[in-house]
């Protein structure tokens, strides 16, 4: 399978073992977009947020917060994130804890980069087809540049907020994303009032379509299931 399919993913590799890390990014690391490292799981989290990877590996065993506990709040924020645990043997008991709460893959130490590799080029081969969604006859959504286009391919101009929302609904269609959620999502440490959304939403028709976001009364908002 083409290595090039790689070139457009984001990863965060969270280890805390620095020869493991540097040994992974050296043999896999350019054929990325980005391959980004972080030594714990506090500092995954963080960098999560921040870069918001296509792929994350993590190890289980690290300081500050561990790989399992880094993953559930990953979870937590975007559920859809495929994320592979490397483990050490006598980690049998955590993995099957890792099962639970969602992991993609799993690789017990000592690991062949190659065969990671070949997994990684598997996944990002099924991520890639799940980049593009279709909105509408006029507008659809590309997930590998991050923006939305148009049926003449042109870009519409949003806001990283924007893109952001629009992407939070997309992940979650069929379901509708709840108030609350959107609210803490796009203003994770700013006070977001009712009236704040409802404009940013009015906002987001003006560019789009009036049709294009749904409210459901007592549940939140979704994009609108005649469009995907």
């Amino acid at each position: 399978m083409p290595k090039n399919v790689l070139k457009e993913f984001k990863v965060l590799l969270v280890e805390d073992e620095v020869n493991i890390a540097k040994l992974l990014k050296d043999a896999i690391g350019d054929y990325f977009f980005s391959f980004t490292l972080a030594k714990n799981g506090q500092e995954g989290l963080e960098k999560m947020k921040i870069i918001k990877p296509d792929i994350i590996i993590t190890d289980i065993m690290m300081p500050k917060l561990d790989g399992l506990a880094m993953t559930e709040k990953i979870k937590q924020i975007d559920d859809s994130i495929p994320v592979i645990v490397l483990s050490a043997f006598s980690e049998k008991e955590k993995l099957l804890n890792a099962i639970d709460i969602g992991i993609t893959k799993y690789f017990i130490k000592p690991f062949d980069p190659d065969e990671v590799l070949d997994y990684l080029i598997s996944l990002a081969t099924k991520l890639d087809k799940k980049k593009v969604f279709k909105l509408s006859e006029d507008l659809y959504f590309d997930r590998n540049k991050n923006n939305l286009f148009d049926k003449n391919d042109k870009i519409i101009n949003l806001t990283k907020r924007e893109k952001d929302f629009l992407y939070l609904l997309i992940k979650s269609h069929p379901n509708s994303v709840s108030v609350e959620k959107i609210k803490k999502t796009l203003w994770e440490r700013e006070e977001a009032t009712d009236e704040r959304l409802r404009t940013f939403i009015k906002r987001i028709r003006a560019k789009t379509s009036k049709t294009l976001i749904k409210n459901i009364s007592g549940q939140g908002y979704l994009i609108s299931p005649d469009n995907i």
